[in-house]
């Protein structure tokens, strides 16, 4: 499995969001790195353009998506002291999703949120966080934090929405780069 060091030119705590946008076998991906859980400001964001990405395979999306993420991690100034993806880091307690795969990429230091906008089969594992007047939930998962911390990390993220603003801030960061 590929692994990711981090240059640390900067270690204070800087928090990361990333996506990544497809189109055909090219890709965009996007990270925001902030400060503040709390607060929408932005400390600096990246977008990496990624050529002849691999397919998608069902039940292997890690394998396209993995490596985009890695790419675009790269290029930031900060080390991050977590992670946060659109996805799930664990399908269920023993079936690892994106984001187990890349707190292994990462060396298992850096804690990895996942948060996925829809119910994965039956999970029971992810905390279901409900922001908003939403009464549909986001799942949380998690690696290198408590769950429940992590849970709590996204309940408290900026914004009035269901969706935090910083999440979809880089989703339309990455959805724009595609078209630049």
């Amino acid at each position: 499995m590929q692994t990711l060091t981090l240059n640390p030119k900067s270690r204070t705590t800087h928090h990361a969001c990333v996506d990544v946008y497809y189109h055909g076998d090219q890709a965009v991906a996007a990270c925001i790195v902030f400060a503040d859980w709390r607060h929408d400001r932005i400390t600096h964001t990246v977008i990496s353009r990624i050529k002849h990405i691999k397919p998608y395979r069902p039940g292997k999306f890690f394998e396209r998506e993995l490596p985009c993420i890695l790419h675009v991690l790269k290029k930031t100034t900060v080390l991050p002291d977590a992670v946060v993806i659109d996805g799930y880091v664990w399908l269920d307690e023993h079936s690892p999703g994106l984001g187990a795969h890349l707190y292994h990429a990462l060396g298992g230091n850096i804690p990895v949120i996942g948060v996925a906008k829809s119910r994965f089969k039956e999970t029971l594992y992810a905390q279901k966080v409900f922001r908003g007047k939403s009464h549909r939930p986001l799942y949380v998962t998690a690696a290198g934090i408590d769950p429940k911390s992590a849970a709590d990390c996204i309940r408290q993220m900026h914004g009035a929405f269901r969706i935090p603003t910083l999440l979809k801030k880089v989703d339309d960061l990455c959805r724009k780069g595609q078209e630049i």
